[in-house]
């Protein structure tokens, strides 16, 4: 864990990612910034690009690269920050962070540390600096848009607009208590208060209903294929994926254990999953797959259940509750099907393939809904709304107003976690050493 006099020191880091690139960008944050700064490259002017040679201790060339500098409080972390953009060799970036932690003061930053002292020095909030790490993480359309409109604010103002609302009720409640007999005191609020109250359970019950959503777009719409042995699964796996990603052949129960790949459809993280083949009387190493595989499907936002229209066999019964389409397979032997299916489909010339993909992908789509509304993006987050939700029904239910409006502190306190504007010390190492080093 990050010292807390941590921030007395000057760190550095590479911060452009895996080497040999075309460019390495190495960053320093701290007192000692302008100082390192002006000793490898000379004078610079502060927020320009400037195009310098940079010098080594012993006052040999290591590149010719661009500086900018920074000045704090007006920067990512809130202190002097600099960029050294110089070719991406290892050697190069290894001679710059060599020289740059050659300073008295200055060391190599830890996973996660320049975020975190934008955190500390009132940068970012909580919310904000997840959805940093959202960013860098995002691999799809959805996940892009959804990170940036949280790094943005959106979701930390909802949050600290609902904290001012409580925050207002209390005060309100509490002159009441205090001071009833002063003329300049509204003779009753509790109506109006508690009316707010009861609005913004419902609003916070329904920001909490999208976690479902927030879920797929940030892991994945999950679709688990099943199927009686031979009935085509790892040949389907094989032909969305592209490749060979599953062993295929006529013997029955090739596949053991689970299978995944992930695709972007719609702009969409999906996860498409092989399972062993679903029989009665298999070995005892099958057996643990099909488990498996029935487990899997039982948490599955999408279940294809797969057969074989030249030899149907029937797999039993399959998890209830669970979005299914039935897909018959084969359909280059066994021709369409007689509408026993929702689609047919051959993996062999890939016929159906494409308007599996769009049903797919169209059911992804409507399982998030509108991206574009404020979801909550942590199972933290989740937790501690629903905390809130307790505290302010007990406020509704409770008796006397004193503790009626310490329910009302309570569920503030809540919600002052999740931006991190009360105390969360206890949250900090889990949520940075999540970071790469560099950010």
């Amino acid at each position: 864990m990050i010292s807390p006099m941590a921030s007395k020191d000057s760190i550095a880091a590479l911060s452009s990612g895996r080497l040999p690139a075309g460019i390495a960008v190495i960053r320093v944050s701290g007192p000692m910034t302008r100082f390192v700064v002006e000793t490898i490259a000379g004078p610079v002017k502060d927020r320009f690009t400037n195009l310098r040679a940079l010098r080594a201790a012993d006052g040999s060339t290591i590149d010719h690269g661009l500086v900018l500098f920074f000045p704090g409080p007006g920067s990512f972390t809130g202190e002097d920050v600099a960029e050294f953009q110089v070719h991406g060799g290892r050697a190069v970036a290894a001679k710059m962070l060599e020289t740059i932690t050659s300073f008295e003061g200055v060391r190599h930053a830890e996973p996660g540390e320049f975020t975190r002292r934008a955190f500390l020095n009132g940068r970012l909030d909580l919310v904000e600096t997840e959805a940093l790490a959202d960013l860098v993480n995002a691999e799809t359309e959805a996940q892009r848009r959804f990170a940036v409109r949280n790094a943005e604010g959106a979701q930390s103002e909802l949050y600290s607009s609902w904290r001012r609302r409580l925050i207002h009720a209390r005060a309100m409640i509490e002159a009441e208590i205090d001071f009833a007999d002063e003329e300049d005191v509204p003779g009753s609020v509790s109506e109006a208060v508690w009316s707010d109250v009861s609005a913004m359970i419902g609003e916070i019950e329904r920001h909490i209903e999208g976690f479902k959503a927030a879920e797929i777009i940030r892991d994945g719409f999950e679709v688990v294929i099943l199927g009686a042995p031979n009935a085509g699964k790892s040949s389907l796996f094989n032909a969305l994926a592209r490749r060979e990603a599953a062993i295929v052949t006529d013997e029955p129960g090739t596949t053991r254990d689970l299978l995944e790949v992930v695709m972007d459809l719609n702009g969409l993280k999906v996860r498409l999953v092989d399972t062993a083949g679903l029989r009665e009387a298999p070995g005892k190493v099958e057996s643990i797959g099909i488990e498996r595989a029935r487990a899997k499907a039982e948490g599955a936002d999408l279940v294809l259940l797969l057969e074989d229209m030249a030899d149907p066999v029937s797999v039993g019964n399959v998890p209830g509750g669970i979005p299914l389409l039935r897909v018959g397979t084969k359909s280059d032997i066994a021709g369409a099907g007689a509408g026993t299916y929702d689609l047919a489909i051959s993996s062999r010339d890939g016929s159906g393939l494409d308007r599996l993909l769009t049903e797919i992908g169209d059911r992804a789509t409507a399982a998030v809904g509108e991206a574009g509304d404020v979801l909550p993006s942590r199972l933290r987050h989740v937790e501690l709304l629903r905390e809130a939700t307790d505290f302010l029904r007990a406020a509704l239910s409770g008796q006397g107003q004193e503790l009626r409006a310490e329910e009302l502190r309570l569920a503030a306190e809540r919600l002052g976690r999740i931006v991190g504007a009360v105390d969360v010390e206890d949250l900090l190492y889990v949520i940075f050493s999540q970071f790469c080093i560099g950010k």
